[in-house]
């Protein structure tokens, strides 16, 4: 059996979590390999409305095995406060295993950002300070601290100590800030760690054994191919791979076992956070749009942020379905465009050197200009319809267009926040 990978083609946002929902209803494991709480997947089914940070999208099926692998930055506080959360909803405990190669995120990471994001004022990068940029930063300059880490406290105190002796030089010196000890550091990991034991073992045994016996992996990737830091539209981008190859490395499987890659876009654009956009829409054009989008419109799921907005880009997406190895694409949130009696699309970008269509580097973006074609709107709710022919022709066209643009076969159409508003087509 091979495992499947879905992943965002975009800036992230793309509606990840309602598909990988949606198929966990046929793989007996759900991994995490990458990111940590500094985003979010929204999932909407029986149990209502849940917005996961931590947890894999495969929690509410009971037949999953949900993985964190090691290439995710674990926020064990936040991850506790989820289990909490999905217990007060009438969630059954999920089946949870922790990667005892994971790494944590800790205290002064989360400060360090805080301060960080302050300190650059209008040239800030749009974190969300979540520690994330500081945590990967120590895990590649060898001072993080590892889920294994937590069970011995010699060596743990160790650690700690070596990087604080780093981290307190900055926060004294840059930031003003007093700083951290290493006894309120190792009270707090001790405080969180006291109930993670059970969930934590070997995730790479555990997910080659699954694979040798036959079993279906799903890994899930957080943000989309446009935040990836090698490919992404740099400096504005996460500081982990989003790439579909990433999942052979941070969740720990064969690289040849991924065969089916599903790249999740919208039927337009929309991101979080700051960086060029070539398609950004503005005033009443864009809150008209961000006021439709989604279940409760184009807001941040972890930090509330309205979204920026635009049309759909085929330039980007194109790209980010090719960085990504998509096979197939999922074509989120169709239904909301039904109130256009024409949808703009993006087939080209105008450059100082002309027009492209292949996706030009960063330092270009910000000088581009979208090239536009039009197509008819459909003027109509589609949030019932279940299969493609019953479409309006007019969405069916749109669907087709952008299928053609991107080179790669739109296979699922969402239309609605809900799990069973999907349209598979053969």
């Amino acid at each position: 059996m091979t495992v499947t990978a879905v992943v965002g083609a975009n800036w992230g946002d793309e509606g990840k979590g309602k598909i990988t929902d949606l198929f966990a209803r046929q793989v007996d494991y759900v991994v995490r390999f990458q990111g940590g709480s500094n985003a979010g997947h929204t999932i909407i089914n029986d149990y209502g409305k849940i917005a996961l940070h931590m947890l894999p999208s495969g929690v509410c099926h009971p037949q999953v095995t949900n993985v964190i692998g090691p290439g995710v930055a674990l926020n064990l506080s936040k991850l506790r406060q989820e289990l909490e959360t999905l217990a007060a909803k009438g969630i059954p405990t999920p089946r949870l295993r922790i990667s005892d190669r994971a790494q944590v995120v800790l205290p002064y990471h989360i400060a360090l950002d805080e301060l960080e994001e302050e300190r650059l004022g209008e040239k800030k990068f749009g974190s969300t300070k979540q520690g994330i940029a500081p945590f990967y930063a120590d895990k590649y300059a060898k001072l993080g601290i590892q889920v294994a880490d937590l069970f011995h406290e010699t060596r743990l105190r160790e650690k700690i100590e070596r990087a604080l002796q780093i981290k307190n030089v900055l926060f004294t010196q840059l930031y003003h800030h007093p700083g951290f000890t290493v006894d309120e550091v190792m009270e707090q990991l001790q405080r969180d760690t006291d109930w993670l034991k059970p969930y934590v073992c070997d995730t790479t045994e555990l997910l080659h054994t699954a694979l040798a016996r036959g079993e279906r992996i799903l890994a899930e990737g957080q943000l989309g191919a446009l935040r990836d830091p090698d490919h992404g539209i740099y400096p504005y981008t996460t500081s982990s791979s989003t790439l579909a190859g990433f999942a052979a490395v941070g969740a720990s499987l064969p690289p040849h076992e991924i065969k089916r890659i599903v790249a999740v876009t919208k039927a337009y654009s929309s991101c979080v956070g700051d960086g060029a956009f070539v398609t950004e829409l503005s005033g009443d054009e864009a809150e008209a749009l961000r006021a439709r989008g989604g279940d409760a419109g184009e807001y941040g799921v972890l930090t509330g942020r309205p979204r920026r907005v635009g049309w759909f880009d085929s330039v980007a997406t194109k790209y980010g379905c090719r960085l990504q190895g998509a096979t197939e694409v999922a074509l989120t949130n169709l239904d909301v465009l039904g109130y256009l009696p024409e949808i703009p699309v993006c087939t080209a970008y105008r450059l100082e050197s002309g027009q492209v269509t292949a996706f030009p580097s960063p330092q270009q973006l910000y000088t581009a200009a979208p090239i536009y074609e039009t197509l008819p709107g459909w003027g109509c709710d589609i949030s019932a319809i279940r299969t493609f022919a019953e479409l309006p022709p007019q969405a069916q066209a749109y669907v087709l267009r952008l299928e053609a643009l991107i080179e790669v076969p739109i296979r699922w159409i969402s239309v609605g926040p809900e799990r069973n508003q999907i349209i598979e087509r053969p």
